[in-house]
């Protein structure tokens, strides 16, 4: 009997695509495939892309590039291609890298081992992309990244129309889950392990729209707060054009649903938020962060900002920094505008110099640092909730140290150590409680003795995977093209869709 054969999953992009990535992982599972060991090539290598970037073709051709001689020397293998650049560029793809097998677009994912199958059998690339979507990608099989965080879409698609965003063009109109559906994922991931979920969606709060529900984000947080054993529900992303109060409500009144907050603010000029087509302007944006502080006065927001977009002067650019100020995020993605072709900003006159644009990134970088780290200091003395993270310290093997995220998303690196200096163990998933002694501009130190320790649910998911990895849960095969995502947070290398 033949050995399975063995696949890889590289992923680009945001957090959709990581999600997405999840999906091919447990449909290749599915279908017999297993995951290619660490240093092992794999049979199958699946490019999950992101359009998002200028560059973002150049970095694919230059990896099936370090390809192309790999596969000539391995009769059988196959590559495939997907995600946001498979849908953009589904006609070139297969010319400029004839050695790529399969093509398959944002709508079709579920597809991918038929067309394998296919390629295979017939000798020749299969290129499959559909305009709508085929099957919600809820329904297909999951190969989760982590045993006690999940992604959980709600929402796929977009009906906004930046000047600067590609998405709604691949990704489509924005079609809607049930919240019967999402809320019975929910239960069942809770039942494997799992006490903290992200909601994930292009557009989080305009949930509910298509179905005729404009209040449904609000009351979708509420009812994830009636699931026992869910300890923590994030969501990610919303569009401050339509963030509504009652959402605000919501996140105050459910105990499970974490003050934290990632609202892309992309500009501070309103000329700017004109151009891109952010339908709305710098005060209505700051009137959330404060509504927002005033029901939640421990509220941690990040944001997205985009420094030199066509037409910004200094004046405009100013404009961003007063916000920041005013603001005072506890992060902020930063990225200097680059074209994106097949969007209307990539031929808007009075593209900004790159000089220009990097020197004002440079400023924007220095003050999101400055306003983190005095936040960030401000809890020096305080003692934190965490949630045992994998991953995340790419340090801690060696400080000695494990990570963790705080209920508002902070990234926490802590000494497991009693009041005795033993060593405590801990596993991921599991909660403790530790006192900071030093933020630093991106992150926290708690380096004393825990304060407490619960063994949970998750940890024991997490204790279980480990000691016998499962065909379904396991995270080998899945590499990521970005850094810092291990588990479920909204730390995007792209601006997000919202």
């Amino acid at each position: 009997m033949s050995e399975p054969r063995t696949y890889q999953v590289r992923t680009y992009g945001c957090q959709m695509n990581v999600h997405d990535s999840e999906r091919l992982s447990g449909l290749l599972e599915d279908a017999g495939y297993t995951a290619a060991p660490e240093g092992e090539q794999a049979d199958v290598v699946v490019f999950n892309t992101c359009a998002v970037r200028e560059n973002a073709d150049n970095k694919l051709y230059g990896n099936l590039g370090h390809l192309a001689p790999v596969k000539a020397k391995r009769p059988g293998m196959q590559i495939a291609v997907g995600g946001c650049l498979a849908q953009k560029d589904r006609a070139t793809i297969t010319q400029k890298a004839p050695w790529v097998d399969v093509v398959f677009g944002t709508h079709n994912i579920g597809s991918l081992p038929v067309l394998l199958e296919r390629a295979r059998v017939a000798e020749e690339a299969q290129v499959e992309i559909l305009e709508s979507l085929d099957v919600f990608p809820s329904t297909l099989p999951t190969k989760r990244e982590s045993a006690y965080a999940a992604w959980v879409s709600i929402s796929v698609g977009c009906n906004n129309t930046c000047t600067f965003c590609i998405v709604p063009s691949l990704r489509g109109k924005e079609k809607d889950r049930r919240p019967g559906e999402i809320l019975a994922e929910i239960e069942a991931l809770v039942a494997e392990g799992v006490t903290e979920v992200t909601l994930l969606g292009q557009n989080v709060n305009t949930y509910g729209v298509e179905f005729g529900d404009r209040l449904a984000f609000g009351k979708l947080l509420r009812s994830c707060g009636g699931i026992a054993g869910l300890e923590r529900v994030r969501f990610t992303s919303p569009h401050p054009s339509s963030f509504t109060d009652d959402v605000i409500a919501a996140m105050a009144e459910t105990p499970n649903v974490m003050h934290q907050l990632h609202m892309p603010l992309q500009s501070g000029s309103d000329k700017v938020l004109r151009d891109m087509r952010r339908s709305y302007r710098a005060d209505r944006f700051l009137g959330i962060i404060d509504r927002v502080r005033a029901a939640m006065p421990d509220a941690a927001i990040s944001t997205d900002i985009i420094v030199g977009f066509p037409g910004e002067t200094e004046e405009d650019f100013q404009g961003t920094l007063d916000v920041v100020r005013r603001a005072r995020f506890a992060n902020a993605f930063t990225f200097q505008y680059s074209k994106r072709p097949g969007t209307p900003a990539a031929d808007l006159p009075d593209q900004v110099d790159p000089k220009v644009v990097g020197e004002r990134y440079e400023r924007l970088v220095a003050l999101v640092q400055e306003i983190s780290w005095e936040e960030n200091r401000k809890f020096e003395g305080e003692v934190v909730e965490l949630m045992v993270a994998e991953g995340e310290g790419r340090k801690d093997a060696e400080t000695h140290r494990l990570s963790g995220r705080a209920r508002d998303n902070r990234l926490v690196h802590f000494t497991p150590v009693d009041d005795d200096g033993n060593a405590v163990a801990v596993r991921p998933g599991d909660m403790v409680e530790a006192r900071v002694t030093y933020g630093s501009p991106t992150y926290l130190i708690a380096d004393g003795p825990l304060v407490a320790v619960r063994r949970t649910r998750a940890g024991e998911a997490w204790e279980n995977r480990t000691a016998a990895p499962s065909t379904s849960t396991g995270a080998a095969g899945v590499g990521l093209g970005m850094p810092g995502l291990g588990v479920p947070a909204p730390l995007p290398d792209v601006p997000a869709c919202g």
